[in-house]
């Protein structure tokens, strides 16, 4: 199968390009700005499927909405009506050719004549009318506020918010791309329109503050619940920003006599996540909880485990060692401490249910051995 894209150095054709690239049935060739015209007319003498991506939404003048949208489509079907040919067209529109602005326009026109020109031919047709797109790629400071929010905030830039309770309706390049790939599996009839099926309606402020927190989470630890889709698709946007010397940041260290302890991760869905060194024959812990539940797994170095209950004398012991990878769960009401007994520093991974609060630490101490 050999398929066409239009705009294929584009935000959302670069995705479509790769995602067509991994698939061992189809030769994709792409078209865009800078490409001679005999490279379009030889792709369009093969083509059994073209995406029609290319667009202009962000011009110097007015006119070329025009050019770009519609002159470009039009001249599309011309071509192929001389050729005599009629491949599957999926061409992206906007939801914004619903309106009677100059791109809006332009978009609506562009529709118009593939539309027009499927009926005379009888070529199957399908046009997607594409909410705002966001993810990674996408060109910041142009035409996504998502974009510009993620990459401001990346590189401590200020943004601004025109009226932060305005609504978006989002939807996800992945969720695009996906889309599109449906129709290679289906057979379209002429004239179909199409959006795609997920989207996320979010206010403006909503969505700064969202991606701050992002930023913000590398001080203070806290990472935004990840139990959402918009969420998760919208934590990869923003990391996707990040310059690679900013990949890497620091955690604060905490060091005694013991060794020295670093938190990782806190959420309020999730509790938190730290890490510990301990020196040989150092015993950490001596306490227990009432409600707080925590987790050890022993990634490097030989440890015992030890627990008594609160309220008697028997004693629990684990030998773990971080050749197993073993979890050992610490349940309320149960003394615990954790001993290296190795000759080697110990490194051990903490989760605990909750943050810690120094108000209300639920850790009251108590010796496991009597």
């Amino acid at each position: 199968m050999i398929i066409l894209v239009t705009g294929s150095n584009g935000f959302i054709g670069r995705h479509l390009m790769e995602a067509l690239g991994r698939n061992q049935n189809v030769r994709a060739m792409g078209y865009d700005l800078g490409v001679p015209e005999s490279e379009l007319d030889a792709a369009l003498a093969q083509a059994d499927i073209i995406f029609h991506l290319a667009g202009v939404n962000r011009p110097q003048n007015v006119e070329e909405f025009k050019q770009g949208n519609t002159d470009f489509t039009q001249t599309l079907c011309a071509k192929l009506e001389a050729m005599k040919r009629t491949p599957l067209i999926v061409m992206s529109s906007s939801i914004q050719a619903e309106l009677d602005n100059p791109y809006g326009i332009s978009k609506r026109m562009g529709e118009q004549a593939l539309m027009s020109w499927a009926e005379r031919t009888g070529a199957p047709t399908v046009i997607f009318r594409l909410k705002n797109v966001f993810g990674k790629w996408c060109r910041p400071n142009y035409n996504s506020v998502t974009a510009t929010f993620c990459h401001n905030m990346a590189h401590d830039l200020p943004v601004t918010i025109s009226d932060p309770s305005r609504e978006l309706e989002l939807v996800y390049i992945d969720d695009v791309v996906e889309a599109f790939l449906k129709t290679l599996e289906e057979h379209p009839t002429r004239g179909e329109f199409r959006s795609v099926d997920r989207s996320f309606k979010v206010t403006l402020g909503d969505l700064a503050a969202k991606i701050r927190s992002f930023r913000e989470s590398r001080t203070t630890l806290r990472l935004a619940s990840m139990d959402d889709a918009f969420t998760r698709c919208l934590y990869a946007t923003y990391l996707s920003y990040l310059d690679g010397p900013d990949f890497a940041y620091g955690l604060e260290i905490k060091t005694d006599n013991r060794g020295c302890l670093a938190e990782f991760m806190k959420s309020a869905q999730f509790g938190q996540i730290f890490v510990s060194r301990t020196k040989p024959g150092i015993t950490r812990g001596n306490h227990y909880h009432h409600t707080k539940t925590e987790k050890f797994m022993v990634v490097e170095g030989e440890a015992v485990i030890r627990f008594r209950h609160i309220q008697n004398g028997d004693v629990i012991e684990h030998k773990v060692s971080g050749r197993d990878f073993r979890v050992v769960d610490i349940p309320p009401g149960y003394t615990h401490s954790i001993e290296n007994v190795g000759t080697a520093e110990m490194i051990v991974l903490f989760w605990a249910s909750e943050i810690f609060d120094p108000g209300k630490p639920d850790t009251y101490a108590m010796p496991v051995l009597l």
